[in-house]
């Protein structure tokens, strides 16, 4: 009887000791996961969207008004449009009709100044172009609608003016989305040009000569070289690229960039593309066109120059315009066109609202103008995120956020992305940074990261917050230039914070 009991103790005794092992790899800290719902809405965010037209002249020089620039981040129709838009961008077209010979005014420069002022009050990001001519004098010429002379300016007045130019843009770098090459030709589109080799039927050569592209590329490189490297640079044909990159002899099937080029600050990660006449044609009016060399022939070619324009857009910066319906219905709405699938597949982070509307307005009746509206660039859509519910000072603070970018390109940009957490009691702001790249966020994306907590942090309840802010110390702290996710109930617009609704104990 005494061995059957000793034998059960000893069989109590050892299930009770396995049962109690304390395993060192477990995580006994309490987490909460939080799923977050999706706001379908459309609302302003930095560096995308539909932007607002501007121009100004030399000859007349008109400063942007900053109240009428805060009025573009409410909804606004354009003239001639059946949709609505929020703008937090403009484009501006600076008309340099009396420079073509010698250098540009003090006035006109601190006129410029006075235009990246107002936009920063106004938390609006400007997309600049310089031109010389936006004027198409018809006469008797092959074209017609627009003859030569055009009204450009030589090679040597460009480049001394470039350098004038490069100053007030790096000082104003924070609210420019992007520069536009510009400055060859009317509408700085570099094709009707006086000086950089015309491609038109006006002109008898047809294409352009080795020296028509030297001379571009050494307008590129001078753009290049005199804005911060923060900075992309959009140039009007995929060939202009493939020339800058490769040299003026190569071919239309260069390879695009790859993701390991991807945000270096190179030239050829630098370059990206606007696109001027956006379903206007099967190769949009000339963009997807071979315009040869001395010893080649100008050729259409779509199948290279769309495919290349693809695949580079994955990295770079694409927006533009539509300008004509005469490609109808091939403009319209999928399934009947392609513009929602080509503005997804070719990454357009934004477009003009204020033209083409015979196009746009087709996407409202398609239906797919609101997609375009709130898909154009980035959109961020929080899936989960999992914290502790409490810790210490001593312990690491551990986050899994799931994310999604929904979007039809990832921002070209840098950014900080911070953890945010804001004590309860006093509001006090502890800021913690992600150790991500924003501009890499192309589908979904995971934050996972330990940080160690402050040991100067009080202890109390603080709420969690995710800052996606602007790197650039003179609007970083603005919530107009944060990103907001597309999530319901988790933007504080006076913070530019999104709130992960989470409430974190500190011990």
């Amino acid at each position: 009887m005494s061995y059957l009991y000793a034998l059960l103790v000893y069989f109590v005794l050892s299930c009770n000791s396995n049962d109690n092992t304390s395993n060192p790899d477990s995580d006994t800290t309490t987490k909460t996961t939080v799923t977050y719902s999706v706001d379908d809405s459309d609302f302003a965010n930095p560096d995308r969207g539909f932007y607002k037209y501007s121009e100004t002249r030399a000859s007349n020089y008109q400063v942007l008004d900053e109240d009428e620039l805060r009025g573009y981040r409410t909804s606004t129709s354009a003239e001639g449009a059946n949709y609505e838009t929020i703008n937090t961008m403009v484009f501006r077209y600076f008309i340099l009709d009396d420079f073509t010979n010698g250098t540009i005014s003090q006035t006109f420069l601190d006129n410029m100044q006075l235009d990246f002022d107002a936009a920063r009050n106004a938390g609006i990001k400007i997309i600049p172009r310089f031109t010389y001519t936006v004027t198409s004098n018809s006469g008797n010429c092959n074209e017609g609608f627009i003859c030569p002379p055009y009204g450009d300016a030589p090679k040597d007045v460009v480049l001394a003016q470039i350098q004038q130019l490069g100053a007030v843009l790096t000082t104003n770098a924070d609210v420019i989305t992007a520069v536009q090459m510009g400055f060859i030709g009317t509408w700085g589109e570099n094709y009707y040009t006086d000086f950089f080799g015309d491609p038109s039927p006006n002109a008898t050569q047809g294409k352009l000569l080795d020296e028509n592209w030297q001379d571009r590329i050494d307008v590129l490189k001078a753009l290049l070289e005199a804005t911060p490297k923060e900075l992309m640079v959009q140039v009007r044909y995929p060939q202009m690229k493939q020339r800058y990159v490769y040299g003026i002899t190569a071919t239309t099937n260069v390879a695009a960039i790859t993701e390991a080029e991807a945000f270096s600050e190179t030239d050829k990660a630098r370059i990206g593309f606007h696109n001027d006449c956006l379903f206007a044609s099967a190769d949009d009016f000339g963009t997807y066109e071979d315009y040869g060399n001395s010893s080649s022939e100008r050729v259409t070619d779509i199948s290279n120059l769309k495919t290349y324009f693809q695949e580079d857009s994955k990295y770079v910066l694409v927006g533009g315009e539509t300008c004509t319906d005469e490609y109808n219905p091939e403009s319209n709405c999928s399934p009947d066109g392609i513009a929602d699938i080509d503005l997804r597949s070719l990454h357009y982070t934004y477009l003009n609202t204020d033209f083409n509307n015979d196009v746009n307005n087709d996407w409202t009746s398609g239906g797919c103008i609101e997609a375009i509206k709130k898909n154009l660039g980035y959109r961020f859509v929080l899936k989960t995120a999992t914290f502790p519910d409490s810790l210490t000072t001593d312990d690491n603070l551990e986050v899994d956020i799931i994310l999604e970018n929904i979007g039809y390109a990832s921002p070209t940009k840098e950014r900080n992305v911070n953890l945010v957490l804001r004590n309860k009691a006093n509001d006090e702001i502890t800021t913690l940074e992600f150790d991500t790249d924003i501009r890499r966020w192309f589908s979904e994306v995971t934050l996972k990261q330990s940080f160690s907590l402050p040991q100067t942090l009080t202890a109390g309840e603080y709420d969690v917050f995710l800052h996606l802010e602007e790197a650039y110390q003179t609007i970083k702290g603005r919530p107009e230039y944060a990103i907001r996710m597309a999530n319901q109930d988790v933007w504080e617009e006076n913070t530019g914070y999104n709130s992960l609704k989470h409430t974190l104990k500190v011990d």
